[in-house]
């Protein structure tokens, strides 16, 4: 499988992913969602959003962003709102 294949990412996700090391869903999934968005923010897309963050959280557990648990969105969105 191609990250753009995972649910809530395309080719330009996969395209910012690959960019910073990141080529297969198995290597997204081993760094998480945090990691792999400071590495998109901080190498490549330092405009990276929230949205790209819970697309992230998505794609690993392979379901759509709308249906991240609260409590895992909080978490996110409070990881989110602490960075610089």
């Amino acid at each position: 499988m191609m990250l753009s294949e995972m649910r809530n990412l395309g080719k330009v996700n996969e395209e910012k992913l690959r960019e910073v090391g990141i080529a297969t869903p198995e290597a997204l999934r081993a760094i998480g969602a945090e990691g792999a968005f400071l590495q998109v923010r901080e190498l490549i897309d330092e405009g990276a959003c929230l949205h790209l963050l819970y697309g992230l959280e998505g794609a690993i557990r392979d379901i759509p962003k709308q249906e991240i648990p609260p409590t895992r969105k909080k978490e996110l969105r409070d990881f989110y709102d602490q960075l610089p």
